[in-house]
């Protein structure tokens, strides 16, 4: 067998494989016997013709099929013994078939691309540092012991913290009410964010049965257009109930913070925690992806196509699976691939950025490493040390450590910027 790697490009690479005859008769004979078992010819069954007759006449068609399938596994098994790292599905663009001589073909595929990256390092990465608000915590304790309020009835709304059962009716802007656009008993508590801010301001101080008007304003954007609409109402006030919330006894507070609390001082410093822990995770998670983002707008380059079609069938795939567990009413695959399309380019860009920042700084993924990340599994699950480290070995946990590095490595080698994030806000609205 003779072997050749053709540079294409930078990110595609050609190999050129000669067999003879000999080298490929094993897979010839094994064509032949499973094409034997569906051929039948006068005077003989299915699966009895001999191998002479077979030959003579179909043999042409027999080897020139079999031998398409023999290039495709010598070249799985050439890409083991040559490490040759392909990063999308091959091609095969050539094929020469010689019965009783030789095959040799040509297939071609794309391998990660080595890139002269720059400005990965020193740069400037803003980072947010959320507050937590006293108004925060109030608002989350507020949250808890209202799941467990009463509510009473009462006669006038008298504040936010009522609940309202009310009958909607949409109507023109005559105030005539639109046929087929009523909904009754909607209960809506005042106090929730989500309630349009004109309902708790203009239901101030009515009463069963009466009635007060809202408007709901839609806006949406078409192309670089925001189109706005209104929709007009009319509430009539069904029931009116006042949110009796409950004694903040001992057994309450437990029950609400899950035994790690037993007074309010304890349940909102416990609350606090609980925000500084999911801000510092948003901030990092935040941080980590304008870094990645602006390593990869600094460095544009052409991305493997077949790379992109990969990682985006891969996306796909996941979706479809995901809409048949939740029992999706419809699948719109056309529609998913197209929505899917910029992120799997940006994900294909990521993976060719830290692939080359690895190869570029030497970050390596050592035996020390996996038996690091062993040894805490092995802790938490009691499995063998020696059984998880080949099994990292042998599964993606590689990639994902040597991803792990090139993001330590990109959080040690840039410059972060600590900003607040309302200041920020307030500035673009400027």
């Amino acid at each position: 067998m003779e072997t050749k790697v053709n540079v294409i490009s930078d990110a595609e690479n050609e190999l050129e494989v000669s067999l003879t005859y000999d080298e490929i008769l094993p897979e010839i004979e094994s064509a032949y016997k499973e094409e034997r078992k569906s051929i039948s010819m006068p005077g003989f069954r299915k699966g009895k013709v001999p191998t002479s007759m077979l030959k003579k006449v179909y043999g042409e068609a027999i080897e020139y099929k079999a031998s398409e399938k023999i290039a495709n596994k010598k070249y799985w098994e050439l890409v083991d013994e040559m490490n040759l790292k392909p990063i999308s599905t091959p091609q095969l663009v050539d094929i020469d078939y010689k019965m009783g001589e030789n095959l040799s073909f040509k297939i071609r595929y794309e391998i990660m691309p080595q890139v002269e990256l720059k400005d990965y390092k020193g740069q400037d990465i803003e980072k947010p540092v959320f507050k937590v608000k006293d108004e925060d915590i109030d608002n989350e304790i507020n949250h808890m012991f209202k799941s467990k309020a009463a509510f009473e009835d009462a006669e006038e709304v008298d504040g936010n913290q009522v609940r309202l059962t009310l009958n909607l009716q949409k109507v023109d802007s005559e105030k005539n009410p639109i046929e087929g656009q009523r909904s009754e008993n909607i209960k809506l508590e005042l106090d929730d964010p989500k309630v349009n801010p004109q309902i708790p301001q203009n239901a101030k101080g009515k009463k069963v049965g009466e009635t007060f008007d809202f408007t709901f304003v839609d806006e949406h954007n078409h192309g670089e257009e925001v189109h706005r609409e209104e929709f007009n109402y009319v509430a009539e006030i069904v029931k009116i109930e006042k949110v009796v919330f409950p004694e903040a006894t001992e057994e309450l507070v437990k029950e609400i913070s899950k035994n790690k609390a037993t007074s309010i001082d304890e349940l909102k410093n416990q609350t606090k925690k609980n925000f500084e822990d999911y801000y510092a995770s948003q901030t990092e998670n935040i941080f980590t992806n304008q870094l990645i983002d602006k390593v990869i707008k600094n460095n544009e380059f052409t991305v493997p196509k077949g790379y992109v079609e990969q990682l985006l069938n891969k996306m796909v795939e996941n979706e479809k699976e995901n809409a048949k567990k939740y029992k999706a009413p419809s699948f719109d695959e056309h529609a998913v691939r197209h929505n899917l399309q910029a992120r799997a380019e940006w994900n294909a860009k990521w993976q060719i950025v830290l692939e080359n920042i690895a190869r570029i700084e030497d970050l390596k993924v050592e035996d020390a490493d996996l038996e690091e990340m062993a040894k805490a599994e092995s802790e938490r699950t009691g499995i063998d040390i020696e059984k998880l480290v080949s099994y990292f070995k042998q599964s993606n946990k590689t990639e994902t450590l040597i991803e792990d590095k090139v993001v330590e490595f990109l959080k040690e080698n840039n410059n972060i910027i600590e900003i607040d994030p309302e200041k920020k806000l307030d500035e673009k609205k400027g």
